[in-house]
């Protein structure tokens, strides 16, 4: 079963996630796409690891995500993957110093082939970034157009869409 859930900057997605995984009664891995480039970014990161039960399994995976999916997903399993557009940042962006052989169009592709035959549940976290105005900059316009079409291709093969805005869900699918 996969999931996609949306939202803006702390509209309460990633929370949203975490209790659907919790409500599964499933065994979670949490897929953590963030690397740490700040303090201020660090203390964010421990925010979210500080919620999560402490026998939820964590893996760190900032680039070739869909290969460590089809490690980690199982049938009885939930995986939270949080999140996407943090990934896309990684993928697109020169100062996050993408490994040699990192190309976003295949990252991009290979997940999308992989998602539908993943088994157990799948809750995929991404921020809704077309909602504002077109960015200044050709990274951040690229950012805002790859993160919305992605979004859209990833909820295209998803059962469920749900939108989070102030801390509460919509669904759209």
């Amino acid at each position: 079963m996969l999931s996609l859930i949306l939202g803006g900057a702390r509209s309460g997605k990633s929370a949203y996630a975490e209790q659907l995984a919790l409500e599964s009664g499933l065994t979670v891995t949490y897929i953590a796409t963030a690397q740490i480039y700040d303090d201020e970014f660090g203390i964010r990161v421990e925010h979210h690891q500080s919620r999560r039960p402490k026998d939820w399994k964590t893996v760190e995976v900032p680039h070739r995500l869909a290969s460590v999916l089809r490690l980690e997903a199982e049938t009885g399993r939930c995986l939270i993957i949080d999140c996407l557009t943090l990934w896309l940042a990684q993928c697109i962006c020169p100062e996050c110093a993408p490994p040699e052989g990192v190309d976003w169009q295949a990252e991009r592709a290979d997940l999308l082939s992989t998602l539908p035959s993943l088994p157990g549940k799948i809750l995929l976290v991404s921020n809704e970034v077309g909602m504002g105005i077109v960015p200044l900059g050709e990274i951040n316009r690229r950012f805002q157009d790859e993160a919305g079409r992605l979004n859209q291709a990833v909820a295209e093969i998803c059962n469920n869409v749900v939108l989070i805005a102030a801390g509460l869900p919509l669904k759209l699918k």
